[in-house]
């Protein structure tokens, strides 16, 4: 399983449109996706989990992924976490 934390760019967090252009992009790959964020841990691959995290810009969350093709969605899902402007 690889592992990584960052915070949160987009000045919407995950809400909403975010959160589905997330959960959008987690399931172009095969590898499982979790998404921690205090003590809330949610499927990357459900826009209902992802929206309960109420996860918000500057918000420090872990990603947790695992699977075959787990090193480039990390990178994609840390990319899109971290660059997102308005």
């Amino acid at each position: 399983m690889l592992e990584a934390t960052v915070m949160i760019a987009h000045p919407e967090g995950l809400h909403a449109r975010p959160a589905a252009e997330f959960v959008k992009l987690a399931n172009r790959y095969q590898a499982s996706v979790r998404v921690r964020s205090n003590a809330r841990e949610a499927n990357g691959k459900s826009i209902i989990s992802i929206l309960g995290l109420g996860a918000k810009q500057g918000t420090q969350v872990t990603l947790l992924v695992e699977g075959d093709d787990a090193e480039q969605a990390l990178h994609a899902l840390e990319h899109f976490l971290t660059e997102r402007s308005a």
